[in-house]
């Protein structure tokens, strides 16, 4: 090899400044190790989740995995051969939980690899960490009473979205290259609008979602997907392409066996594109209905046709459709997952609505119904829709409402959309009080449309002044909500969505890359970005004496196994008792709210009245701050 296992004067600044497309040719090719690789994103993701607390668990496993691939031949190798990359909590990794950030999921550890997780491995991808999400994954928030809040690495006062949190963060920091998030409302594109990345919702069926934890599962109007999340659209193009092999229909025939369309994604030919800065519902923000102008603009100068768009029957849509779909069955599901368990303050106004007698939901809906519409709305479709009847009538409405969505996009002659993306970044405890903002992204779920998020600018000063005149187009409290989650975003990243129609994923892939592609030049050559020129730093390194010390990048390991590890992140289970309820929810080092805030987001006293209540033993002496323990000598 070239390198060493690990050379101790190696920067691994340049190693993470490696787009992935180049970073996997130089692992292919042997000009980087697979060592020197891993050893540099395990150090800068103990670094981003010390600053964000963005990690949920460490997967020792991947120093095995590691092992096994340098025993392939060349042309054994995948297109991911030796990538390190992070998964999602929900997805089943053989001997991990999966929590959703509930107490019910602890210490019940998948017995085998989701399907997408045992394609990454085959293609030769390494799944190092698993990233943090809110509890149950319905919140664009960050936060679960298992793990506490993570943060926004661009503002700590914000959150970085969610339900796919921690890997938007991750990403971000350049803590990996490469994540898997799921999406049911937006819970892929918010974290990468919200942390400035890109992520792809595929159509739904597309991939797997096999071995995937969800706490609530059989909906049918409303699909939840999987899909990547990266730092560039080559990347999503790459994993896709990764996981769409045949290996994707052979582990679950449910799949349809549909390669990825280079041909597609790879054409010239100009676009017809259909467009709108408003949904209808939720009033943009200044800077939403600006990046859809910038982007629109630069497209009509690059030769693209665009056309106007509006959406038909928006409140109807989201109200009946989605919010019926979703909470079908009353949120009878939902409220047996968290039984006896804490409720986090991100999701506790939506849990005191449907914990309300369904008789109550409906008087309370009638009289709010003139002053109140959307709360109003909201709370019948709590009540659940009844009968299997209704259920079959509410499936067969959405049905319709995608035909008539689709006639629409047919009568103009439109190939792709491009919307607004949901942004910028909340403040910490907004998402619950602006659930309706998540309109421009929901829709599409409804749809089950292949959505891509691009980041395109950035929040101006202008921006902020236009945000004082923000009224909304309803003047509830969610409106006035919006305005204040959005304020003070200076800097912050602006995205722009890009949809294509059912398993025309390729397509979309292609519009975020022309998008992309125009940013990029207006804005001129970043000198952040490396070049695809071979780094000289990596030619001159050659492997170092044998030494009884071992290589640092299994000092890296052990590190971090010593912060994620079950053991030492739950030091309060009592050996007798592996109930949840015999569990301390409070963290054992300081979160890193706790460090910007002591006030914030705490739960330890209820906690423990909670714990106490159930008999739960004494708690364990704290434990010195993580940081001060791994940075000891």
């Amino acid at each position: 090899m070239s390198v060493a296992m690990w050379e101790p004067d190696l920067d691994p600044k340049p190693i993470l400044e490696l787009p992935l497309v180049i970073l996997a040719e130089k692992l292919r090719n042997e000009e980087l190790s697979l060592e020197s690789v891993l050893g540099a994103y395990l150090e800068k993701a103990l670094q981003v989740h010390q600053e964000t607390n963005c990690l949920t668990d460490f997967l020792e496993e991947c120093e095995k995995q590691l092992q096994e691939l340098k025993k392939l031949k060349k042309y054994e190798r995948g297109p991911l051969y030796g990538v390190p990359m992070s998964l999602k909590d929900p997805y089943d990794c053989m001997g991990h939980d999966s929590t959703c950030g509930i107490s019910q999921f602890l210490e019940k550890p998948a017995t085998e690899d989701a399907v997408i997780v045992k394609i990454l491995k085959a293609q030769g991808a390494i799944p190092f960490v698993k990233t943090n999400i809110p509890q149950t994954l319905l919140s664009f928030d960050c936060s679960n009473p298992i793990y506490g809040q993570t943060l926004n690495p661009l503002n700590l006062k914000k959150t970085p979205g969610g339900s796919s949190g921690g890997e938007g963060v991750l990403l971000a920091k350049k803590g990996s290259i490469l994540g898997m998030g799921t999406d049911t409302g937006g819970s892929i594109r918010l974290p990468a609008s919200f942390c400035g990345i890109y992520g792809l919702r595929t159509t739904g069926y597309r991939l797997s979602y096999s071995g995937v934890s969800s706490v609530v599962k059989g909906k049918k109007t409303v699909v939840t997907v999987a899909g990547p999340m990266a730092r560039d659209v080559e990347s999503l193009v790459l994993c896709l392409k990764a996981l769409l092999s045949k290996d994707m229909h052979h582990l679950d025939p449910t799949v349809p066996s549909m390669p990825f369309r280079e041909e597609v994604y790879s054409s010239t030919q100009p676009l017809r594109i259909g467009y709108y800065e408003t949904d209808g519902f939720t009033q943009p923000s200044p800077s939403m209905a600006r990046a859809v102008q910038l982007t629109v603009k630069l497209l009509q100068e690059a030769g693209h046709q665009v056309v106007p768009f509006s959406i038909p029957r928006i409140e109807y849509a989201m109200k009946h459709l989605y919010m019926g779909g979703l909470y079908a069955d009353g949120g009878a599901t939902l409220l047996q997952k968290l039984e006896g368990d804490i409720v986090d303050p991100s999701i506790k106004s939506m849990i005191n609505s449907l914990r309300l007698p369904n008789l109550l939901k409906r008087f309370m809906s009638w009289i709010l119904k003139y002053k109140d519409p959307r709360v109003s709305q909201d709370l019948k479709a709590f009540s659940g829709v009844g009968t299997p009847k209704n259920l079959w009538q509410q499936h067969t409405e959405a049905e319709e409402y995608q035909q008539e969505f689709i006639a629409r996009w047919r009568s103009l002659g439109i190939d792709v959309l491009l919307v607004p993306a949901l942004d910028p970044a909340f403040y910490i405890g907004y998402p619950g009080k602006t659930p309706d903002a998540t309109s421009y992204t929901s829709l599409y779920n409804l749809l089950n449309f292949p959505v891509g998020v691009v980041p395109v600018t950035t929040v101006t000063s202008h921006d902020e002044e236009e945000l004082e005149y923000y009224k909304g187009y309803y003047g509830d409290e969610n409106d006035k909500n919006f305005r204040k989650a959005v304020a003070g975003s200076v800097g912050l990243p602006v995205a722009v969505q890009c949809i294509a129609l059912p398993w025309e994923d390729e397509l979309c892939l292609r519009l975020m890359k022309e998008v992309d592609t125009l940013v990029k030049k207006q804005k001129g050559p970043n000198p952040k970005v490396p070049t695809r020129q071979p780094c000289s730093i990596f030619s001159h390194l050659t492997p170092p004496p044998p030494s009884p010390t071992p290589p640092l990048y299994i000092q890296k390991l052990s590190r971090l196994s010593q912060i994620m590890h079950p053991r030492f992140r739950r030091p309060d289970v009592h050996a007798a008792d592996r109930s949840p309820v015999g569990w301390s929810l409070k963290p054992p080092f300081p979160t890193a709210l706790d460090r910007i805030n002591p006030e914030a987001g705490k739960l330890p006293d209820r906690s423990a009245r909670a714990l106490r209540a159930r008999g739960a033993p004494p708690a364990a002496p704290p434990r010195a701050p993580a940081l001060k323990r791994i940075c000891k000598p």
